[in-house]
């Protein structure tokens, strides 16, 4: 069987490489490893809900695409380090949903995608929206969800 997971160097993302890499070893099947490099706005993974204004402007970065780029190869070394499975490792470029979508719907063979969540506000939720959600909708596949604790 072949899986994607989807990791943004997050701990949510890490849980779901940790049962992506799970699912892999129980199948006998590989794993592809993605991210997205989307250089407008987002928020420095690990921190809590937007609830103000100037926590936005605190947590919201701006970032150039060779910065995107840059960042991106490392959490995607990161994450191939972590797991003790072989991997394939994509960097994609533009909206997570739908650059992730479009990926595996050109792939054959590609069995499932594993991507991790956290439970965050509405307000948060309406601001930054939630790749897992628009990976359930748009995704050919089925998309395993995994949750924080």
């Amino acid at each position: 069987m072949q899986f994607v997971v989807c990791v943004d160097g997050s701990e949510q993302s890490d849980r779901a490489l940790a049962h992506a890499a799970d699912l892999v070893t129980a199948t006998g099947g590989s794993l592809t490893v993605v991210h997205a490099v989307d250089p407008g706005v987002y928020q420095r993974p690990g921190e809590g809900p937007i609830s103000s204004r100037s926590e936005g402007e605190q947590s919201l970065v701006i970032e150039a695409i060779e910065d995107a780029e840059d960042r991106g190869e490392t959490v995607l070394s990161e994450a191939r380090e972590a797991v003790s499975v072989t991997v394939e490792e994509a960097l994609l470029y533009g909206d997570p949903v739908e650059a992730i979508a479009e990926f595996v719907a050109d792939r054959e063979n590609v069995d499932g995608v594993v991507v991790g969540h956290r439970t965050v506000s509405d307000r948060h939720r309406q601001m930054l929206g939630s790749v897992a959600r628009g990976l359930i909708e748009r995704s050919p596949v089925p998309v395993t969800v995994v949750r924080e604790d």
